[in-house]
């Protein structure tokens, strides 16, 4: 292993945070680093919304080709940006503990947050029908809501907009792209948007604390959001095992259960595909969607195992999902 490990990183404001926290981790077990600042597709394409881009790993595959190429050592992202396939050469060696999961709406006045903050937080319940059960595990169908608000929002994430869409039908979706200042400032300076959907954690992780901030506890997160991977190139084994000292167990078995939930059900960045994994009480308790593009229908699984066993949740929910009126939702999309 280099005496200075190379840790490539891109060079937003989120992502300069998440190398540095890795850069310090390793310096309290011994071990030097420095950055290296390469662009990305998805940084250098500003107008594109992410899902008409096209591809996988708008956001790795820049970082990807300088591990391959010696360039650097590492490279650290953002999990949920990472395709499920890691490129043929490159491994997975750590997952950090993950931070805050949620999605929020960040809105831009006051007269918008008095008159729908309630229903941001809880909106109207659409129809759910049980569509089957099992040991350990439901699966439903949600229908969407009947219209009651007329919103102006900004996102660029499919899935946000389905979710959203499937809350409150007949909003006005338009995208937005840049780093998370960027995206933050559009907002703000917007006359025409109520507002824009955030992770809480990019937020959180940079210091952009705002007074306009609604949690929407209802809204089911992207794979891995919240958590940062580290990769290095297969076949390092001195790399890999000074990394593994980094790995958090709990946050790697959960985000690994979503991550094969997606790759079950062949999804990426373009699908409006959605998990969330937690442990209590030493049982993993797994909760996946899927949700059309307009918005129109939901389908949902939710499975608790044990959390020994939780390696396994997320490809056992994608294949049930499919066994059970997925495999229609996700042939749509294509």
């Amino acid at each position: 292993m280099n005496n200075t490990v190379r840790i490539g990183t891109r060079d937003s404001k989120l992502a300069v945070w998440q190398a540095v926290t890795v850069q310090e981790a390793l310096l309290k077990t011994g071990v030097h680093s420095e950055l290296v600042f390469i662009r990305s597709e998805g940084d250098t394409n500003q107008v594109t919304p992410l899902y008409a881009i096209g591809v996988q790993g708008v956001f790795t595959k820049a970082l990807d080709a300088a591990l391959l190429n010696n360039e650097i050592d590492i490279a650290v992202h953002s999990m949920k940006d990472v395709p499920v396939q890691l490129a043929q050469g490159i491994t997975q060696a750590a997952v950090l503990e993950r931070g805050i999961v949620a999605d929020v709406f960040i809105w831009n006045n006051d007269a918008f947050r008095e008159e729908t903050d309630k229903s941001l937080r809880w909106p109207a319940t659409s129809t759910r029908d049980l569509v089957a059960t099992g040991d350990a595990y439901t699966i439903e169908i949600s229908r969407q809501a009947q219209p009651s608000h007329r919103f102006v929002i900004a996102t660029s994430s499919i899935r946000r907009k389905a979710q959203w869409l499937h809350a409150f039908p007949g909003t006005v979706i338009e995208d937005i792209r840049g780093n998370i200042n960027t995206r933050m400032r559009k907002t703000q300076e917007s006359v025409a948007w109520n507002g824009a959907i955030f992770a809480a954690a990019g937020l959180e992780r940079i210091g952009l604390a705002s007074d306009h901030i609604t949690s929407l506890g209802w809204m089911l997160p992207a794979p891995a959001q919240g958590a940062i991977i580290i990769v290095c190139r297969s076949g390092e084994t001195a790399m890999f095992e000074q990394l593994q000292a980094l790995n958090h167990q709990v946050t790697a078995i959960c985000t690994k259960a979503e991550r094969d939930f997606l790759k079950t059900l062949m999804g990426g960045c373009s699908t409006p595909i959605s998990a969330l994994s937690i442990v209590k009480d030493d049982r993993l308790h797994f909760e996946g969607n899927i949700t059309k593009p307009d918005g129109s229908e939901s389908i949902t699984i939710k499975l608790t195992t044990s959390f020994l066993a939780g390696d396994g949740a997320g490809i056992k929910a994608g294949e049930l999902l499919l066994e059970h009126g997925g495999k229609a939702f996700v042939d749509s999309f294509s």
